[in-house]
Parts: C-alpha cells; structure tokens; sequence
C-alpha cells in the first residue's frame, strides 16, 4: 500500500509538470538516449543517398506502440461507445465528454448532441453542439424534462464546479448537474457515468474524488438505478458485482476510474 501512494504521487507530480507546466522529465531522459542510435542511422542513411536532408528528429516514437491504447480514457470511450451502438437510443446526448475521443466515436455512426460548459468553433459532422453550463437549468438550450432516452457524461462530472473550465464555483456543482441530467433523462432512460472513485476529497482546481457509495446514493434520490456498475483499467475494463463490502473497500481505495450504468425508474 506504501509503494502505491509513493506511485500516485509521483504520478501526480508527473502530470503537474507536463500538463501545467510543459517540462516531461521521461520525455528528455529519453530523447538523451536516443542521440547516438539517431546519429548512427543518420550516418548510414547519408552514407547510401546523395540527395539533400534536412533535420527533423524523432527521437520518441521507437519506444511507443502502434497507439495509445493504455490508459482509461481508450477503454470508457470504446466501451460505451460500443455498448451505445449496441442500445441504439433515440437520441444520445453527451455531457463535457472528449469531443476528440468518445464523442467522435458516437459520430461514427450516429447524431448526437453535445453540452459543455467550453466553447467548440469546429463544425463536426453528426455532432450538434450546444455551450452550456449543465449546472444551471437555465443556461441549457431546451426544457430539458424527458429530453432524451440516452445520456452519457465521462470522465466530466468531476469538474463541475471547480472552475477548471471556466465554469462558476460551487461545491456543490456535480450534485445540481446530476440533478439536471436526471431530469433530461425520460423514463426508462439510460445514463452513463463515468467519474474518479475512492477516498472522497477535493484535488483543486483538478477533480472530485468521489465516494462511490454516496454518488449511488444520491443517483438512486434522483431515480437512477444502477444496473452495471465496472472499474476502467488501463488494460481494459473490470466488471464488478455491486455488494456493500465492496463499495466499503472502493471508498477506500486512493483512486479508481469508476463507470456507472443508471436506468432511469420512476
């Protein structure tokens, strides 16, 4: 357990480095190492052409695979992706997910709409975009009662209220916006979450944590019931049988990427 703290720590310091501040240590320790096998193939290549080269080195992608295939954000896109595709709704609407990720996913073979709290100028075929700050009934473009049969909202529900967006603060933003999405649900409808779970606690401006047992509590006073309930890994997804032993051991854990199927049940 020790070791694991140590690692999500480094992790984080990890991210703060390279996201807010540009600098990925991994990124320079590798590209050190990659100067004699560049040089040694520059060498060689110029050795057999008599053309004109030009530098442009490349000093990272001999280490990577043919994707970014481990992490979570490939695994909840794919998946629900697939199990929309597989549900077929009516009409799909999406909440603050990525729109270069699982949103293009549903785009492939469906329209669906989008609200987010952030502006998006690109025209995308099969998306309709909405800006909007779900946490604010008023600001949306509808009266959002039985909008929809199908709602989806991965890995955003975190940030609401944290002003990481440009959203106001207010914490208790996810609880008004789950409210909201509740509410844009019809009967019978389908919601899919996906949010950090563990030792619930505020990373600010970055996320929620949220306990698990607390978020299927309030989800149940606004008539979702949930139905699945997985774990999204790295290397793939983790079907977890809902008891309350084990939402005691998630609540205590320091971090899991939670996916939540609610129904709509009224």
């Amino acid at each position: 357990m020790f070791s694991k703290k140590i690692k999500l720590t480094l992790q984080k310091f990890h991210w703060i480095l390279y996201t807010q501040f540009g600098f990925d240590p991994r990124i320079l320790i590798r590209s050190i190492f990659s100067v004699p096998s560049y040089l040694k193939n520059y060498l060689l290549f110029k050795k057999n052409f008599s053309g004109k080269i030009n530098f442009l080195p490349c000093l990272q992608d001999h280490y990577e695979e043919s994707g970014a295939t481990k992490n979570e954000y490939f695994w909840q896109d794919l998946f629900v992706a697939q199990t929309i595709f597989k549900n077929n709704p009516i009409k799909h609407v999406d909440i603050g997910s990525r729109v270069d990720g699982f949103v293009a996913h549903i785009a492939s073979f469906r329209d669906c709409e989008v609200f987010d709290v952030r502006p998006n100028s690109t025209a995308i075929p099969g998306i309709r975009f909405h800006k909007a700050n779900v946490m604010d009934k008023s600001s949306l473009p509808y009266s959002i009662e039985g909008y929809c049969d199908s709602v989806s909202c991965l890995h955003a529900l975190e940030h609401f209220g944290l002003g990481r967006y440009g959203d106001p603060i207010n914490p208790k933003g996810y609880l008004h916006g789950l409210e909201n999405i509740s509410q844009l649900l019809k009967p019978n409808g389908t919601f899919y979450l996906s949010t950090p779970i563990g030792q619930e606690r505020v990373e600010f401006n970055a996320n929620w944590v949220f306990d698990p047992k607390k978020l299927i509590q309030f989800a149940f006073s606004l008539h979702l019931h949930l139905e699945h309930f997985y774990l999204i890994k790295s290397h793939g997804i983790e079907v977890i049988k809902i008891t309350d032993e084990i939402l005691t051991e998630l609540r205590n854990r320091p971090y899991e990427l939670g996916l939540f199927l609610f129904k709509k049940k009224i």
